[in-house]
């Protein structure tokens, strides 16, 4: 119970880093009687560590720590949106100090948080009848927008994979700890084409796992170029109304940077890299 609201079919929208997993998280937060959340911090905390520890997510407690942590997340009171990220707040167009949500008006809560995919199966395990939302983007855009953040280069430092560090490590995407030393020979492209390949390989073993009414699978570019299409996808998958309109405008990079922003050389890493990805999901 969260707001005095019975939690039912939560939706959670999952991707590779830079995959557009805010845009879509966006148009749900102005739908009606949702409320959605995009990177809270004691969210972010569980997820990355769940993320870099898998083990931890295995353990017995993991689903309710994470079932407890999206319910405080959800909960409506004075000043919970000074918690909030930016991306979150301007979703919300929370401009004062009070909630971007009526508690008397939710009905559906959900998550977006960057890097919820690497949590699926404890999310899935604390709540059996979610929905899951997943988008997949051209690896190669990936890593271009990748290599521009800041956020995203931190995570290549090579003190990121210690000696405790569990493999196979998806969050990485290092299988072992004999591809160690490789991993931090490697210039930042080649991380990054690892990052997206092993998440992509996330979201196919969930497209394996998980019914279809359960999982919803869409394309970035087609969040930018069919943003109608996509809404009508998305509230026929959810029941219930999806904000067109907040699928218009959100700030996005267009498909096909890469060619310009990747040097010929980090193009080149990264499609070696995932070259079996990006064929089967026909980017090349």
């Amino acid at each position: 119970m969260v707001n005095g609201v019975k939690v039912r079919q939560p939706v959670f929208v999952v991707a590779a880093p830079h995959s557009g997993a805010d845009l879509l998280g966006r148009a749900l937060k102005r739908s009606p009687g949702f409320h959605m959340t995009i990177g809270r911090a004691p969210v972010a905390r569980v997820v990355y560590a769940f993320a870099r520890r898998p083990s931890i997510a295995r353990r017995d407690g993991a689903p309710t720590v994470i079932r407890d942590v999206l319910a405080e997340a959800w909960h409506v009171v004075p000043g919970a949106c000074s918690e909030c990220t930016a991306i979150c707040r301007e979703a919300g167009r929370v401009t004062g100090g009070g909630p971007c949500v009526s508690a008397a008006d939710l009905i559906r809560f959900g998550d977006a948080s960057p890097d919820l995919l690497f949590s699926s199966p404890v999310l899935l395990q604390a709540f059996p009848d979610a929905r899951i939302i997943q988008i997949v983007r051209d690896g190669r855009d990936v890593v271009a927008d990748m290599l521009g953040d800041p956020a995203s280069l931190a995570w290549f430092k090579p003190h990121m994979l210690t000696e405790d560090s569990e493999f196979p490590n998806p969050f990485l995407g290092v299988r072992s700890a004999e591809h160690r030393d490789k991993w931090t020979a490697m210039p930042p492209a080649g991380k990054g084409a690892l990052r997206w390949r092993s998440a992509v390989r996330l979201s196919a073993a969930l497209r394996q796992e998980l019914p279809g009414e359960q999982l919803l699978t869409l394309r970035y570019e087609d969040l930018l170029d069919s943003p109608g299409s996509v809404s009508k996808a998305v509230a026929e998958f959810l029941e219930t109304k999806v904000s067109t309109i907040g699928m218009y405008g959100a700030s996005a990079t267009k498909p096909g940077r890469w060619r310009k922003a990747l040097a010929a050389a980090d193009a080149e890493l990264v499609e070696k890299v995932c070259r079996e990805e990006l064929t089967r999901l026909g980017y090349l």
